[in-house]
């Protein structure tokens, strides 16, 4: 070994023990802590809080409808009073889906003064011809007559107490202008 090896082997070990010793007294004062947190008496445990003893309830169903069965149409139809009434048994057409605010009348068509048709634009911008006796919009509405500027419908909506209410509605080609 040259003397230069030598002279760095000893600055090498001469260097390592003055990191060991720094590191040794950083760890006694780890010590000192955790010996001194050991010696701290505990916080008390808070006590277990009682339990509150809630009153008791009785449910008696006896007098009301299972919400597991299913209705029948004839169930549903049978409501206070003798006035109109929407069909169960009806097949829905298919601008009975749209709420009758986002239908736009777009214009008519005639074969004749009275047989009239409207042309009605739906919400994907799909164009449908309606005439009398047709139904569109969410409540029933049944169209009583198309006109050169409008369709008029009747309505029907529930009254609150199992009954139907008739409401005039109409759309217009002015509506949307």
């Amino acid at each position: 070994m040259s003397r230069r090896q030598i002279i760095s082997r000893v600055f090498q070990v001469v260097l390592l023990g003055i990191l060991l010793s720094a590191c040794e007294s950083r760890q006694n004062d780890l010590n000192q802590y955790v010996s001194s947190v050991l010696q701290r008496p505990a916080d008390p445990i808070e006590p277990v809080p009682s339990i509150l003893v809630s009153d008791s309830f009785s449910y008696d169903p006896t007098d009301l409808r299972d919400p597991f069965l299913v209705e029948t149409r004839s169930e549903i139809a049978v409501g206070g009073g003798d006035g109109p009434r929407p069909d169960p048994d009806r097949r829905k057409e298919y601008l009975e889906r749209f709420p009758l605010d986002t239908l736009q009348m777009v214009g008519t068509l005639a074969r004749s003064e009275t047989d009239n048709w409207g042309l009605i634009q739906d919400t994907d911008g799909v164009i449908h011809r309606v005439s009398e006796n047709n139904y569109l919009g969410q409540n029933h509405g049944r169209v009583s007559a198309v006109l050169a500027d409008r369709v008029i419908l009747i309505e029907l909506l529930p009254d609150g107490n199992g009954g139907w209410l008739e409401r005039e509605a109409s759309l217009s080609i002015e509506d949307q202008i």
